[in-house]
């Protein structure tokens, strides 16, 4: 053999070694790279690596805003018990007890702005008013016979609307002159009632329970 052919099968040796040890290398640098992507990031603080992970919770906004834990525990809320009986103002000899005056009408606008004249002109005759309430809706169906026919069939709905206006410390001079004033400003088509407060108004004012009037009478 030639020393030609010598230094080529030298040289391709090397060449060969060369490549085997980059792609070697190549190897290397992107398992390094891999490790660094998946490890934890660091911090140098003082010479000593410190990890940032937070190992207590998966996000860092995690528990921020709580404030039930700082709050004292409450106390559950008792059941309301029944309304008590409303003791009714009694009548003396120089004044009336407690007076309800009463308006309705089928306008509900008409009433309610009388109601607010009659609290009004209470308050500014030094009337005592103990409160102002509406009483439940009341409807009406009016009923008409078909002509050679005994059917009957509904001709108009009428609405009832009711307001209250409960006054006391009525003095027996004053009372007559309250009544004038209010009929002389009484709108058309409302009726004005004035009667004394009695329990049974007071009781009219809550929705009846047949079922629990029945159980009641059961028990008794």
């Amino acid at each position: 053999m030639n020393r030609s052919a010598v230094a080529d099968l030298e040289n391709t040796c090397f060449k060969m070694l060369c490549l085997r040890n980059e792609t070697v290398l190549n190897e290397v640098i992107a398992l390094a790279r891999l490790t660094v992507l998946r490890s934890p990031p660091f911090c140098s603080g003082g010479g000593v690596l410190l990890n940032s992970k937070r190992q207590h919770n998966s996000k860092p906004s995690h528990g921020i805003g709580r404030y039930r834990h700082l709050l004292p525990e409450e106390t559950p809320k008792k059941k309301k018990d029944k309304l008590p009986d409303r003791q009714v103002t009694l009548a003396t000899d120089h004044e009336h007890g407690a007076v309800n005056i009463c308006a309705s009408g089928y306008d509900m606008t008409l009433v309610e702005h009388y109601a607010q004249y009659i609290q009004n002109l209470c308050r500014h005759l030094h009337i005592k008013v103990e409160e102002s309430y509406a009483m439940p809706t009341k409807t009406h169906e009016m009923m008409l016979t078909q002509e050679k026919s005994s059917k009957m069939y509904v001709d108009a709905v009428l609405t009832t609307h009711e307001r209250i206006v409960q006054i006391s410390d009525l003095s027996s001079t004053l009372a007559p002159v309250l009544i004038e004033v209010l009929q002389m400003n009484q709108p058309e088509g409302v009726q004005l009632f004035v009667k004394e407060h009695t329990e049974a108004d007071f009781q009219v004012r809550f929705k009846i329970r047949p079922e629990l009037q029945d159980l009641k009478a059961q028990m008794s």
